[in-house]
């Protein structure tokens, strides 16, 4: 009775695990509201090349590509987690003012090109290779060459 019971569990775990990994394309407008108005906000100039959900169990995330080679990832409600412009520098609006500033002062060349967030930190990557990392504070932690 004990192996059955093993076996039924073993079963149910690996089915609700393949059943929560569902990485899918989908349509643009089945963004979330939040970040279908970020795009146009920020990035009116391109497109939509696809977008992505990943469907977890405990989460929700969404990826996008735009025509320009812009990669934007977001949150279950549509908040951005991580702006990667390829081929320009990340619209100034987006980065707090605290992160400019410094850039601007100690970095006056460089552009930052990614940013990335989460409940910890900031990253920023700058188009002199320089990788930035910030506290909630905006006090820089770390840089990495």
């Amino acid at each position: 009775m004990k192996k059955i019971i093993s076996t039924f569990a073993v079963f149910a775990l690996a089915l609700g695990v393949a059943c929560a990994n569902t990485d899918r394309p989908i349509k643009a407008d089945q963004l979330p509201a939040a970040a279908q108005e970020f795009i146009k906000a920020h990035f009116a100039k391109s497109t939509i090349s696809f977008a992505k959900i990943d469907d977890e169990l405990t989460y929700k995330e969404y990826e996008v590509m735009l025509t320009d080679g812009t990669k934007l990832e977001f949150n279950g409600e549509g908040e951005w987690k991580d702006i990667d412009c390829k081929y320009g520098d990340v619209p100034a609006a987006i980065v707090p003012k605290q992160i400019t500033d410094y850039v601007a002062k100690n970095y006056p060349d460089a552009k930052i090109i990614k940013i990335d967030r989460d409940r910890r930190d900031y990253e920023v990557s700058l188009s002199n290779r320089l990788e930035l990392t910030f506290d909630m504070q905006f006090n820089l932690v770390d840089i990495d060459d």
